[in-house]
């Protein structure tokens, strides 16, 4: 009796030193990336800032995946770029893309604004982001937003063919594991279109997601309201609009998010994902 007391008091002291030097590690913490290319103007994403353990919103998550669910453009855009949808009826449709995440607190908070006004994005995920955040990407999916590939690192320097294929297809099926989807939708890093990514993305038919407006919620020095402005002012129909919900301390785009779907609703346009932009007539 008294050895087996004995056992059980030592056992016990090396699970409690076992907690408290788990709960010292910090398991979140992404490796420091770096670029050799000047930071873009338009898409300044900082990485690392994620821990695994990031708080969502307390509504219900999807418990399993959802299973062959795709998001493709058709034939006539696959293998190309696009910018903007030249409407032939001139209806007053945007799609608002959101990049960089999913992101802790940001993500979600934003998916509430666009729960609450019945608007639906699309976001183009970053592989790191998405391994840190997996419960935030299963909301995404679960809401009804359109997903989007964005690289595993976000790196913006050239890359060979072996580099470019693994930063897309690792993503490609981390988002397949994690959430069931296959996207065939594709944004480059920073825009930049000649540095081996998006040669790689078209020659997998993928379609290649840029933009014609941008919130510039990456300028450091603007205050929310030039990002409402911004996307206000620049407004056109057929119009794919950038922001980001990742990559930084995007609180500032955040605030400017009702400004912006109110201000679009109140000019009379109606919010579709990129997969119904391209698909309308």
């Amino acid at each position: 009796m008294a050895n087996n007391l004995k056992r059980q008091s030592i056992f016990g002291v090396m699970a409690i030193a076992f907690s408290v030097t788990a709960c010292s590690m910090n398991p979140g913490k992404l490796p420091q990336l770096k670029t050799d290319l000047p930071t873009s103007k338009l898409h300044a994403a900082k990485f690392p800032v994620q821990p695994t353990n990031s708080k969502v919103n307390s509504q219900v998550l999807p418990a399993a995946k959802v299973e062959n669910l795709s998001f493709a453009a058709p034939n006539k855009f696959q293998g190309k770029t696009v910018y903007q949808v030249h409407l032939g009826s001139n209806e007053k449709v945007i799609a608002l893309t959101i990049d960089d995440g999913p992101w802790q607190n940001t993500t979600s908070q934003m998916l509430d604004i666009l729960k609450q006004n019945d608007v639906k994005a699309t976001f183009f995920w970053v592989g790191q982001a998405l391994q840190a955040n997996p419960e935030l990407a299963k909301r995404e999916v679960a809401e009804g937003h359109a997903i989007g590939n964005h690289t595993w690192h976000h790196w913006y320097r050239r890359m060979d063919e072996a580099t470019a294929k693994s930063e897309i297809e690792r993503t490609a099926d981390l988002i397949y594991k994690t959430t069931g989807v296959k996207t065939y939708l594709f944004r480059p890093p920073g825009g930049f279109l000649n540095n081996g990514l998006a040669a790689y993305a078209k020659s997998q038919k993928d379609t290649v997601i840029m933009w014609s407006l941008t919130s510039a919620d990456t300028d450091p020095h603007a205050k929310p309201q030039a990002f409402v402005n911004n996307v206000l002012k620049g407004a056109k129909p057929g119009a794919i609009v950038l922001m980001h919900d990742g990559g930084g301390d995007r609180q500032r785009t955040v605030k400017a998010l009702p400004q912006i779907i109110s201000g679009l609703k109140q000019q009379g346009y109606r919010f579709v994902t990129i997969p119904e932009l391209l698909k309308i007539p």
